[in-house]
């Protein structure tokens, strides 16, 4: 079994450290010139000859996606007051129950099914998304209850052949290290937060900065020290050609 695990970690490529990255939620593109990795949505496909992550909402439900879970996946969606939780940021999305062990194990069979398209349409990672939901939880939930949920969707990558990649979460850097491979974080030069995914994983972070609340200027960031890789996109990951459409790499 020790040898088979080594075996598939050997296999698992992280991504690339050089270049540029590119994060493309809102719509699919051709990546500029000079971009080596970029971030597509599950529903899209990966980006021809660029080391491409699948993202994966992984402990809340997609907005498409609200009727569905609530009709097919109830028991799974966590309630409060007889009402399901939703984000107060992204008020279309339901949060996931991984309090208990066995709904984390009936969520990653659904989630899993995600991961698996990801793996099968060629992309290389995935990037899983709202690991914080515990602070938004009203106590519900657990950072442990967290991670042991993501512990699941890395199995669940790795034996794909995927990277899995640490999305925000900052402060639970240290605790989810040992879990994923890389990481992809928000604003963390906005929220001098950069250092907390650069002591644990070195060059392997992704840091998206945003247009409409930029901390100084892109110049700014781009020359703090230790920086990681890091990018400049508009807050709504518009397609190239729509008039708000940002994007500057450095």
């Amino acid at each position: 079994m020790i040898a088979a695990a080594i075996l598939l970690a050997a296999a698992i490529a992280l991504p690339p450290t050089t270049g540029a990255a590119d994060y493309q939620l809102g719509g699919a593109y051709t990546p500029p010139s000079g971009v080596t990795v970029v971030t597509r949505d599950s529903d899209s496909r990966p980006a021809k000859g660029i080391y491409s992550i699948c993202y994966v909402n992984g402990f809340q439900t997609q907005p498409a996606d609200r009727k569905w879970w609530l009709s097919k996946h109830k028991n799974l969606v966590l309630f409060r007051a007889g009402k399901p939780t939703i984000d107060p940021n992204w008020p279309d999305e339901l949060m996931l129950d991984t309090s208990t062990s066995a709904k984390r194990a009936a969520i990653a069979k659904v989630i899993g099914r995600t991961i698996t398209s990801c793996a099968d349409k060629g992309f290389a990672a995935v990037e899983i998304d709202n690991l914080d939901s515990y602070i938004r939880s009203h106590r519900a939930l657990s950072a442990s209850d967290n991670r042991a949920m993501a512990t699941l969707y890395a199995e669940a990558a790795h034996e794909r052949g995927m990277a899995i990649g640490q999305k925000n979460a900052a402060e639970q850097t240290k605790k989810l290290r040992p879990i994923f491979d890389f990481a992809v974080a928000e604003e963390c030069y906005r929220f001098n937060e950069c250092s907390s995914y650069t002591r644990y994983y070195g060059t392997h972070v992704i840091d998206i900065e945003y247009t409409d609340d930029l901390r100084g200027t892109f110049a700014d960031a781009c020359s703090a020290k230790g920086r990681p890789m890091t990018i400049l996109r508009d807050r709504d990951l518009t397609t190239k050609g729509d008039t708000d459409y940002v994007y500057r790499s450095c």
